[in-house]
């Protein structure tokens, strides 16, 4: 029987990285993928996905320049799209597959890849099975990372062909003529933003609450409900789906509305509605190891109750995003075999949501500020008002910074929404994760033109000392105080004592 110090069950992002930190130790390294490596990180998920957005926001942003001379634009053919999504996927997956085998080729001693699966027995013997006879390994440690997969409606049958899921999109062979999406969270917004960027598919959106994504700041939900319908997606707002199934070769869906019930027919459908832990046949459950409602491993820092079996990425009930697995792939490895410094800390992940325009964030925005109940001031500074923006005469968006209400102003969060939103928070990141407050942030001087001059005065405006008066320009900067439950506006210019 082989001996390994540890196994990684999964290579997709989270259980890639553990497997190349535990090189780092030079520990003895078994990596078990029954699929593709990179997982939904590079194919049907994060790579595929963004590259279709990108190409769709390329189109859609020389179809309205093209509009405004005049001019028509010319057909773009689906496969030529598809082509593009296609390459991109398989020079990230060979990249990784290379990597894989020069890792193999030069510690071939200690690091093993299979092409199988791998099922917990006990908590030190893992069954390895593929196109080969079955055999077992002893591991010291295990991590479990195989991953997620779409969650399915129980009275929908999913084909991937007619009604899909995520994972069936890459298998579209022509733009729809109509598509109904199922889920108005970051992945349904994200495949309506990209097919109306298209302009080639007439796009209908469910949403159970009165907006889109629920669980963000209406101020900035707004926004982007605006332009997908004004790139003519149908919101179906309070709104859920009572029936859905294919008839002559089309879907035709039934929803519950406010005003009753509602039949349409579309050509296809997405169902987005969240993902699953793929828990199952990695021995996970009979061995005892402890679960959530949802089906989630119950971990601790990474821990389970098993001390030697550790969970990462999608298997937990933490934020399932590639960087976060891969982080806690790291980070598990590094208890393991070393001594972290602390904790994982997830109070200043920074998110992309792939819209029009794109959305970025860390640490906490103004609903979760007012749910955790401490009083805080909140700022924001619009598009308008930054030079660079009007240059790229992509002037809609804003920053938002949400701070204590203290004279420390520690920051608790931030959201972004217009163009280069995502390249402009990673330094609010590093001072929430230093628990800081806004000074620095301040004084630092920012190129010019750019986008992030925006933040510097957006913290200027906290401070009492913006270039722009919130007084003055009350359409475009805004500056409250939340305080026992209510809104204060501040008032320009600021007293000591605010």
């Amino acid at each position: 029987m082989e001996n390994y110090d540890l196994c990684v069950l999964g290579g997709g992002p989270s259980g890639y990285a553990a497997a190349m930190r535990a090189v780092d130790f030079g520990k003895k390294v078994i990596l078990v993928e029954r699929s593709r490596l990179g997982g939904a990180g590079v194919y049907n998920g994060a790579l595929s996905s963004k590259t279709f957005w990108e190409l769709s926001k390329e189109i859609a942003s020389m179809r309205h320049k093209l509009d405004s001379y005049g001019m028509k634009m010319p057909q773009i053919p689906f496969g030529s799209i598809l082509e593009e999504v296609d390459n991109a996927v398989y020079e990230r997956s060979a990249q990784l597959e290379e990597h894989l085998r020069q890792i193999v080729h030069r510690d071939g001693e200690n690091f093993r890849f299979v092409k199988g699966s791998g099922r917990l027995l006990t908590p030190n013997k893992i069954e390895m099975r593929g196109e080969f006879e079955p055999y077992v390994v002893r591991s010291d440690y295990t991590i479990i990372a195989t991953g997620s997969r779409p969650r399915m409606l129980p009275n929908v049958d999913v084909d991937e062909r007619i009604i899909m899921t995520s994972d069936g999109m890459s298998g579209l062979r022509s733009f729809p003529k109509s598509l109904i999406i199922v889920g108005a969270g970051v992945i349904g917004c994200e495949f309506a933003s990209i097919f109306s960027n298209f302009g080639n598919t007439d796009v209908r959106l469910i949403a159970r609450d009165n907006r889109i994504l629920p669980f963000e700041d209406e101020d900035l939900t707004k926004i982007i409900e605006r332009n997908l319908e004004k790139s003519g997606v149908t919101i179906h707002r309070q709104s859920s789906l009572i029936s859905m199934k294919i008839v002559s070769g089309e879907v035709e869906y039934v929803i519950g509305t406010p005003q009753g019930e509602e039949t349409h027919q579309v050509e296809r459908a997405l169902i987005s509605i969240g993902r699953v832990p793929n828990i199952e046949n990695t021995g996970a459950r009979e061995l005892g190891v402890r679960l959530d409602r949802a089906g989630c491993i119950d971990d601790e820092d990474t821990s389970t109750n098993l001390s030697n079996i550790y969970a990462v990425g999608d298997m937990t009930a933490d934020i399932a995003l590639v960087n976060v697995g891969e982080l806690e792939g790291r980070h598990a490895v590094e208890k393991i075999f070393g001594r972290p410094s602390r904790p994982l800390i997830y109070e200043n992940i920074s998110t992309i949501m792939f819209l029009a325009p794109e959305v970025a964030g860390v640490g906490m925005n103004e609903a979760q500020a007012r749910k955790a109940g401490a009083p805080f001031r909140v700022a924001s500074f619009d598009y308008r008002c930054i030079p660079r923006a009007i240059a790229m005469r992509h002037s809609e968006g804003f920053f938002k910074i949400v701070v204590t209400d203290d004279e420390e102003m520690r920051i608790l969060g931030m959201r972004a929404i217009g163009e280069h939103a995502s390249s402009a928070i990673q330094a609010v990141a590093l001072l929430i994760s230093m628990r800081k407050g806004i000074g620095e942030l301040a004084e630092l001087i920012h190129p010019h033109p750019s986008i992030i001059e925006g933040i510097q005065e957006c913290v200027r405006m906290l401070l009492g000392k913006s270039i722009y008066k919130p007084d003055v320009f009350r359409e475009y900067l805004r500056l409250r105080a939340w305080r026992d439950g209510n809104y204060e506006e501040l008032v320009w210019p600021l007293k000591k004592s605010e």
